[in-house]
C-alpha cells in the first residue's frame, strides 16, 4: 500500500478544545494538535485564525498534518467561518489545494 494511499484511508476523530483553543487528534497515546483563535473581519464576517500545527515526531511520516490541516479547513468551511492561515503549514496547504483558496483571507483576499 502506497503513501498516497495510506493517507487516504486516514480516518480520525477531529476534537475541538476550546480550552485550550485548540483542534486535537488523539493517535496511540499522542495529540497531534492545530492552535486557533477566533476573529471578525473589517467586513464583518466571522472567521478562524490557524496559528500552529504540532505533530509528535512519533506520529511523523504517516499524513497526519495533512489529514488535520484538510479536516480543519473543511470544518470552518462547514461552520461559515473564513480562515487566516497564519501558520506556514496551513498556508502552504491551501498554495497546493486550491479549492480552500476562496475562503482564505490571505489567498483571496477582501479589499
Amino acid at each position: 500500500m502506497s503513501n498516497e494511499s495510506n493517507r487516504e484511508s486516514l480516518n480520525y476523530e477531529l476534537i475541538d478544545n476550546p480550552e485550550q483553543k485548540r483542534f486535537e487528534i488523539h493517535i496511540d497515546g499522542h495529540i497531534a494538535f492545530e492552535d486557533y483563535e477566533f476573529f471578525t473581519t473589517s467586513q464583518g464576517e466571522k472567521g478562524i485564525e490557524y496559528k500552529h500545527t504540532e505533530v509528535p515526531k512519533e506520529l511523523s511520516g504517516r499524513g497526519i498534518a495533512g489529514y488535520l490541516v484538510k479536516s480543519i479547513l473543511d470544518d470552518a468551511a462547514a461552520k461559515g467561518l473564513r480562515v487566516k492561515p497564519t501558520c506556514p503549514y496551513v498556508n502552504s496547504y491551501i498554495d497546493k489545494h486550491p479549492e480552500y483558496k476562496a475562503n482564505s483571507v490571505f489567498h483571496d483576499a477582501k479589499p
